[in-house]
């Protein structure tokens, strides 16, 4: 039976996706502010949600060759805690590249570059736009990238759509069943992000599987030229709803869509964050987790007005 062996660099930014949940709409510098607001590390579990996933695929494969998939990972939380903990073999994953200290993007790049020296087929990473960036810095066009989204936010068109669907898409890359297209490494500045200012920039372009399915496409930065008569629509519609229970408790999400629908009842509404109206007034702005959970629990009647991004997966 023929032997094929497949080199897969993984690594994790284990601070991604941390700040979402308490409202700091990104997690670059913030890291320790996000963790003394309560904020937990998701991407570890995203990451082995996919290795797991993975394994069970390629486990239960029926195929005259034999795929022989060898890690090459960082040291710690950015790799190897998750290998080991998915029931990886210490001899199937090599540790090329060791952490001093909290990882930082500096050991991301540094890592890449072992990755590529040691003639990986495909860099799998989990994090957001951020780590994208760092990884195309230095890899350029000379392997391809999937990225398993963990992110606050993942603009960029290399990450898969979920975990589950990561893991399809290395299997089947490993498989010799799918190339490789060129999608665009997008970033939003978070600095002005948190500002209420939304500023989406091109940074690279990276190879990426081409799985159209299972991966989300970049985000599109072009706004149609009736958006706004769209969206005075659909807040003239909302109005109307909600005037009919003033103890009703209205928590408006983020984006330009749901702030057209603030605009249009009056109300100073975040671009960004998740605000609360009661009978007209805002009572609460640019909210984080444990702050909306309190409101929900004050009020019998309650109300969610999302959009969703486009092309976000």
């Amino acid at each position: 039976m023929p032997m094929f062996i497949k080199r897969v660099g993984f690594l994790i930014n284990p601070i991604a996706g941390m700040g979402g949940r308490v409202g700091l709409k990104g997690t670059d510098g913030l890291a320790d502010k996000a963790r003394a607001l309560g904020a937990e590390p998701v991407a570890q579990q995203r990451a082995k949600q996919t290795v797991d996933e993975l394994l069970r695929l390629l486990s239960g494969a029926s195929s005259i060759s034999c795929l022989l998939l060898q890690w090459l990972t960082c040291s710690g939380d950015m790799g190897e805690t998750v290998l080991q903990s998915a029931g990886v073999s210490a001899n199937a994953f090599e540790i090329v590249h060791r952490i001093a200290g909290d990882p930082s993007a500096e050991d991301t790049r540094q890592a890449v570059q072992h990755f590529l020296k040691k003639q990986a087929d495909l860099i799998v990473f989990c994090g957001g736009d951020g780590t994208a960036r760092d990884i195309c810095s230095v890899a350029g066009f000379d392997v391809p990238i999937l990225g398993i989204p963990s992110g606050v936010k993942m603009f960029s068109g290399v990450f898969g759509a979920n975990p589950a669907h990561c893991a399809e898409i290395i299997y089947a890359f490993l498989q010799d069943r799918l190339t490789t297209a060129q999608a665009d490494v997008l970033d939003l500045d978070e600095a002005r992000y948190r500002a209420g200012e939304w500023k989406v920039q091109l940074y690279q372009v990276a190879l990426t599987p081409f799985e159209p399915k299972h991966m989300q496409s970049a985000k599109t930065l072009i706004e149609d030229i009736d958006e706004t008569a769209i969206k005075d629509g659909i807040a003239e519609f909302l109005l109307e709803q909600f005037r009919c229970d003033a103890s009703m408790l209205v928590l408006l999400g983020a984006g330009s869509t749901v702030k057209s629908v603030g605009d249009r009842w009056g109300i100073e509404k975040t671009l960004l964050g998740i605000d609360a109206v009661v009978n007209g007034e805002l009572i609460g702005r640019d909210l984080n987790e444990q702050q909306i959970l309190e409101l929900l629990g004050k009020f019998k009647t309650r109300k969610l007005v999302l959009s969703p991004i486009g092309a976000q997966g």
